[in-house]
């Protein structure tokens, strides 16, 4: 009898060593085509990809190099399906990541001296701040909106401050992120019209609009219509941008608020695929041919302190995704299952203690943002916890980003923590984790159901009830914060200071265009508006004749809210 088993032992294990030679042959086959398509690729000649002692890096490893189980289903190569090891075939060697510094200020006039510093000191892209009352639709001479004129961000409330924000900027040759969200159409037509003041025809704009209203019920607030209203506008501008704008990326789909309010790393993956299935959902239902507007799609990431679960994070999003736009829903176009991301460093890491440590924390936060393969890069500066970053911050925080692409090396080769057991099994994890989270949401009806009952804001304060009762407790340590304190904690910092004169400014600027204006043009254009809406038409068309006549933000948001009202949050306990 042990004869017999000793025989089947050894057959099963001939056959489990056939198997993956079969496996490793086939790699080698693909290995091969992919090469041929890397070399055909131009790289960067800015840098020779050797060590700083000189050892040339490839820019490959893979399971012929560690012998790696499963490794075609799990982790493929670079810009082939699942995208775990990158959205992009040659990644950081043929392009580095875009190096953008969220920005914004006071009036368009200040905002522009900023954008245009940060571009002549090598900023590769732009990011918007916008001031609250632009976030929530108000404008700037609003009742609404006093005391709040460019505090946290740059006050946008007509085409003709979104023409200052630009001047002499090219909206053909610069990307431009905004963080916009319930007004994000009003902000992207504004944008448009400007690009097309420059003579810039819409479809070579480039940029993305954050556009991520789900997150907002679910942990930032910045809403102004209830759910289904504006999941409507959203479907409108992926089918208006498809076809009119294609270059434009028509939303970032959001974790890093999520991330910011609470969650945890799983809730913040979960959460935010499951919203961007949702985005795709209401797409479909529109009529729209899946690929013709998911390659249009983006995320956007915290990066916090977890440094080894953040780079997982960024690789099992990826992995998700593409199996779900593949098999889920039928996309076809592989630049459909690619997700494409822009991270940033956790702004909730950052301490008013010691402020000079965020230097620290953004540094490493960035390394993991690398090493997961972002797309796009914002660093925060280590003054952002207490007020709008002074030139001398942002300017350390671009230098981080330039010192991690030009002198770590590591943007060598590509995804080389790749096949790390750590790394491998935490991505392993964190997909498990966002599955099952996935069967929850489904089980409560759904993401607009889940908001509605107030589940997401449930989960989301519980997890940073359980951080901030770990901190005060001192199992979990903060350098300067509850370990580490100095008295001098400040250590003199100069930070800048936003007065009144931002409000004055806007209100002056207000009055004299609706004085100057054509008021029956901006009438009639608002009443088109309104009709739209009423009739379920697409929203773009007449949204940009009225900004063309210079109607006002606050006044295109109250046409719509005339129609949709305004979400009001379930209250809970």
């Amino acid at each position: 009898m042990s004869h017999v088993l000793d025989r089947e032992a050894a057959e099963a294990l001939q056959a489990e060593v056939e198997r993956r030679r079969a496996e490793l042959a086939e790699l080698e086959d693909r290995l091969r085509s992919w090469t041929a398509g890397y070399e055909a690729t131009p790289k960067r000649d800015d840098t020779d990809f050797t060590t700083v002692s000189g050892r040339p890096i490839g820019p490959l490893f893979t399971p012929l190099d560690t012998r790696n189980d499963e490794y075609l289903r799990d982790l493929g190569l670079p810009g082939e399906y699942p995208f775990t090891r990158g959205p992009y075939q040659t990644m950081y060697r043929t392009r580095l990541w875009t190096m953008r510094l969220f920005s914004g200020f006071a009036t368009a006039e200040e905002t522009n001296e900023r954008y245009k510093f940060l571009l002549e000191r090598g900023q590769t892209g732009l990011s918007v701040a916008f001031d609250f009352p632009t976030l929530m639709g108000y404008d700037s001479d609003d009742p609404m909106s006093e005391g709040e004129v460019g505090k946290c961000g740059v006050a946008i409330s007509s085409l003709a401050d979104m023409e200052t924000l630009f001047e002499g900027i090219p909206l053909d040759r610069v990307s431009v992120s905004m963080t916009i969200n319930g007004p994000a159409i009003m902000l992207y037509c504004f944008l448009l019209a400007t690009a097309e003041k420059q003579g810039v025809p819409f479809d070579r704009v480039r940029g993305t609009i954050q556009n991520d209203i789900l997150k907002e019920y679910m942990a930032q607030h910045a809403w102004i219509y209830p759910p289904e209203p504006a999941l409507k506008i959203i479907g409108d501008i992926f089918e208006w941008s498809a076809e009119h704008a294609p270059r434009f990326n028509t939303i970032s789909i959001s974790g890093y608020h999520i991330r910011e309010a609470g969650s945890t790393a799983g809730q913040e993956l979960a959460y935010t695929l499951k919203n961007g299935f949702t985005y795709v959902e209401q797409g479909i239902e529109r009529g729209l041919d899946v690929d013709e507007f998911a390659p249009r799609l983006s995320f956007f990431w915290d990066v916090h302190n977890d440094f080894f679960g953040e780079i997982a994070k960024f690789r099992a999003g990826r992995r998700i995704w593409a199996r779900h736009m593949r098999d889920v829903y039928g996309a076809k176009q592989p630049e459909s299952w690619r997700l494409r991301t822009h991270a940033q460093t956790a702004g909730v890491t950052l301490t008013a203690q010691q402020p000079y440590n965020n230097v620290a924390r953004v540094a490493y936060q960035g390394l993991a943002a690398v090493l997961g393969g972002t797309q796009s890069l914002h660093t925060n500066a280590l003054d952002e916890t207490l007020a709008l970053p002074t030139e001398h911050a942002v300017r350390i925080a671009l230098r981080t980003q330039q010192i991690l692409a030009y002198e770590t090396g590591v943007a060598n080769t590509i995804d080389p923590l790749a096949g790390s057991y750590f790394i491998e099994k935490l991505t392993d994890e964190l997909e498990a984790e966002a599955e099952l989270i996935f069967a929850e949401i489904d089980e409560l009806g759904g993401v607009v159901a889940g908001i509605e009952t107030g589940y997401f804001q449930g989960r989301i304060a519980s997890s940073a009830h359980r951080f901030q009762a770990e901190l005060e407790s001192g199992h979990r340590l903060i350098v300067g914060v509850n370990a580490f304190e100095e008295a001098d904690e400040a250590h003199g910092l100069e930070i800048l200071r936003i007065d009144e004169s931002a409000g004055q400014t806007q209100r002056r600027r207000l009055g004299q265009l609706r004085q100057e204006r054509d008021g029956e043009r901006v009438r009639s254009t608002l009443e088109a508006l309104t009709a739209a809406a009423k009739r379920d038409g697409n929203l773009l068309p007449p949204m940009l004749d009225a900004v063309r006549a210079y109607a006002t933000l606050g006044e295109i948001r109250q046409s719509l809210e005339d129609v949709y009202g305004r979400f009001k949050e379930p209250v809970s306990f």
